[in-house]
């Protein structure tokens, strides 16, 4: 059973997709999982508690304490109990909640208590999802770290044709198996990730930084911490921490103590995946008092900081794998290629600033990631989890003709 021991809090909501959740918690349960369903009350509407409460084999839950018992719900511990909360199917109105963080019902509160990820599969009828709100939503869900499965295309409940069907049962099932069995490869594996920028101070008050949110890191840690591995994640300031509570955590400040903890842990790493947008220069005597405003010109003598990824290149034992960034702005193709090839990497992850909804601090990327054989892979622009996904599986592809 590839959930066994997996605890699911799935979350219905109102929309006529509901009656695919009985499939899914038919799904989940033969799969060897524990299922909570949580309803809303405009749930109720297109099916019936008892139906998922025997199916699950637990009651449903839809008030913050029951009626009848007066027993509390207690939403902080749902949100702790759950290894995934999966919302399928998730409507526009429970997106546009969860955006701006409204918690007027227990399953919405459930969400903004919940350590581990959460999940949306929209369903919405075609003129909705496509609706500029809602994007906005979306996007705004994305780069708070909820993940989304869907929604596909198809025929809709009004009669329309296209976006904003529910996945399928089946393929959500697969989706969540995938995000919450271990890969047996990686299983014992120790994975160094670092993520976000640097810091290097000119003055106690000043520093040269860059505008690197650590999401793209901080979601290639996930990806490996749900896929069974031994992550540690390096991250430079404002990066937000893991949900995942596995994931050791080391923050550093500036290159120079993101160089020094690097190369601490390299040598027992087995596969190092570099994102971090590190300084290529820190000024040379950062002052120790502030700087004062005197004259109309000021100079900064900049050094070059040590150049990390080069570092663990030239460090790196056969069984190594070793993944480097390239954010170009032209060239693109040509300067990722060399810097695989200066740099000693098994792949190369490349992203240009040129790609629009892909820059710093969106929770959407796209990428080109060229491999050492010269074999180049791009992909369309997705959520960061999805980009981070594909990345770990060309990984794991190396991992596995070793």
């Amino acid at each position: 059973m590839k959930l066994q021991g997996k605890k699911i809090l799935l979350g219905v909501t109102g929309s006529i997709a509901a009656y695919k959740s009985a499939f899914l918690t038919r799904l989940f349960v033969s799969h060897g999982a524990e299922v909570q369903v949580v309803m809303t009350d405009s749930a109720h509407d297109f099916i019936t508690p008892l139906t998922l409460s025997t199916l699950s084999g637990k009651p449903v839950l839809t008030r913050f304490s029951d009626p009848v018992s007066g027993e509390w719900n207690n939403h902080v511990d749902l949100g702790i109990w759950a290894d995934a909360v999966l919302i399928a199917p998730a409507t526009t109105n429970t997106l546009a909640k969860l955006a701006h963080g409204q918690c007027d019902d227990l399953l919405s509160a459930i969400c903004l208590s919940a350590r581990c990820n959460v999940y949306c599969a929209p369903a919405m009828d075609l003129d909705m999802f496509a609706h500029p709100s809602t994007g906005d939503n979306i996007n705004r869900l994305l780069a708070l770290g909820y993940r989304f499965i869907g929604p596909d295309s198809g025929e809709l409940a009004s009669g329309l044709t296209g976006s904003g069907r529910m996945t399928e049962p089946d393929d959500i099932a697969e989706e969540m198996i995938r995000h919450l069995s271990p890969e047996p490869i990686l299983s014992g594996k120790k994975i160094l990730v670092t993520a976000g920028p640097t810091r290097e101070a000119i003055d106690p008050v000043r520093y040269i930084s860059n505008h690197s949110s650590g999401k793209m890191g901080l979601a290639i840690a996930e990806e490996f911490a749900i896929r069974g591995a031994i992550v540690t994640l390096v991250c430079g300031p404002g990066v937000a921490a893991p949900k995942n509570g596995s994931i050791q955590l080391e923050r550093v400040v500036s290159a120079s103590e993101m160089t020094i903890v690097c190369q601490n842990l390299f040598t027992s790493s087995d596969i190092t995946v570099m994102s971090a947008a590190v300084a290529d220069y820190t000024p040379a005597k950062p002052e120790l008092q502030k700087i004062k405003k005197k004259t109309d010109h000021f100079a900064l003598e900049l050094i070059k900081t040590t150049d990390i990824l080069a570092s663990l290149g030239e460090r790196k034992n056969a069984h190594q794998i070793l993944v480097g960034f390239a954010l170009e702005t032209e060239n693109e193709l040509e300067n990722a290629t060399d810097k695989l090839k200066r740099k000693n990497l098994d792949l190369i992850v490349m992203n240009s600033l040129r790609d629009e909804g892909a820059g710093f601090g969106s929770g959407m990327n796209k990428v080109t990631i060229i491999e050492k054989n010269n074999n180049i892979t791009s992909y369309s622009l997705k959520p960061k989890h999805e980009v981070a996904a594909d990345i770990v599986n060309k990984i794991l592809s190396i991992l596995k003709n070793q």
